[in-house]
């Protein structure tokens, strides 16, 4: 058994649920004990943003300090100042995080911890000196993201990648940068929890099966997607034009907007009325509504972000049993037998909708076979394996 303290750029409760709070989960099945660190606010406030609202939620969890979410998980909130990646602000978040990471192992009776960062700025608030094992696990190009310190995240997490112990990345694209920086490196994609998304296979052949109310009134065929609705991630002109080229089509969005980007414009969507913002839902629901679709969609932006992004809600529709049309971006190339990939152009994403909708496309069974094993549980075995041969090897 392990204790691990997990460095995460996401808060616990946030609504849409990220690899940090999977693999935190993941690794406390298995039997190790998780001290889950939130968000240390990586790009400073932003005033037309519900940063203010997330502030103030700190300042009181930060009061609380330790809580239990889960068994073997507890969450820590560091009061932080919010991209205080520089000067003063910078050694105040480096003595606060330091003295609340060390009081709150201290407290848990963490034993030579293991530290499994998501935070590229890791160096600046922790030395890797006190744990047993440093992980680093890429998950996104952040530096891609809008408002973030692209310059600072790019220095810094070249020089975490030279000295943590072991490097995971979860796209093609992420391995053969950081490659640059490691040869400690092991590229597993990201994957979803099979047992939550395929409760939606059970329920859309339940004779009993009621939708969710907000969907009562919208007529099918339903095209889904569940995520953050940001202009840096989703095509919006892409999808208004295949909104308006097929008005007979529902096309429902589930999920947060302008999630981690303030410049985020739905104007051009407004209007539509086949176009239906649901907002945010609980991770305990998306398999009812996922449920209720014909079939779901990543109509994703071409961009670096994207290049070296891989969507988790790609594995969730599959095990939703739900055919996928998304953007061919770089790490879905690989998954071409199991869904629909197309170039960011509105009559070729209408053609493979049409395709799917209509009976087309890779069989359900293809689809599931092409995924067996991109679960949390398969990959956070093959992680925790590679990790203590590692530690064999440090020790």
């Amino acid at each position: 058994m392990a204790d691990i303290v997990l460095l995460s750029t996401a808060d616990w409760d946030h609504p849409l649920w990220t690899n940090k709070q999977h693999v935190a989960c993941a690794l406390a099945a298995e039997g190790e004990r998780v001290l889950y660190v939130e968000s240390l606010g990586l790009r400073s406030v932003q005033t037309k943003t519900q940063d203010f609202r997330r502030i103030l939620r700190r300042l009181f969890l930060g009061l609380r300090f330790l809580r239990a979410v889960r068994p073997g998980i507890w969450v820590l909130s560091p009061l932080v100042v919010p991209g205080g990646s520089r000067g003063i602000a910078l050694s105040l978040n480096r003595l606060m995080i330091r003295f609340s990471v060390s009081l709150a192992c201290w407290l848990l009776r963490f034993r030579s911890p293991w530290l499994w960062t998501y935070n590229p700025l890791t160096l600046l608030y922790l030395p890797l000196k006190g744990f047993e094992l440093s992980i680093y696990h890429a998950v996104d190009a952040i530096q891609e993201q809008p408002c973030m310190p692209r310059s600072l995240i790019e220095s810094e997490e070249a020089r975490l990648c030279r000295s943590v112990d072991q490097v995971f990345t979860t796209s093609p694209y992420l391995t053969e940068r950081l490659t640059t920086y490691t040869e400690r490196i092991c590229y597993e994609p990201n994957v979803a929890d099979r047992d939550h998304f395929s409760a939606s296979l059970e329920l859309r052949h339940d004779p009993t099966f009621v939708c969710p109310p907000e969907l009562v009134g919208i007529s099918e065929p339903k095209i889904g997607f569940v995520g953050a609705i940001s202009s840096y991630k989703l095509d919006f002109a892409l999808i208004r034009a295949v909104a308006v080229r097929r008005p007979e089509w529902q096309f429902v969005f589930i999920g947060p907007q302008s999630e981690g980007e303030p410049s985020t414009d739905l104007s051009q969507l407004c209007g539509l009325s086949n176009v239906h913002w649901l907002g945010p839902k609980p991770y305990s629901q998306l398999p009812q509504f996922l449920a209720a679709f014909q079939c779901a969609w990543l109509p994703l932006q071409c961009n670096p972000y994207t290049r070296a992004m891989f969507p988790m809600k790609f594995f969730e529709y599959l095990f939703a049993g739900l055919p996928v049309v998304s953007t061919r971006i770089h790490a879905l190339h690989a998954f071409e037998a199991i869904c629909c990939l197309c170039p960011p152009d509105p009559l070729e994403f209408s053609e493979q909708l049409q395709r799917v909708l209509s009976g087309e496309g890779p069989r359900l069974d293809e689809r599931l076979s092409g995924i067996e094993g991109y679960t949390y549980q398969s990959r956070t075995r093959r992680m925790l394996k590679l990790l203590r041969s590692q530690g064999e090897c440090v020790g």
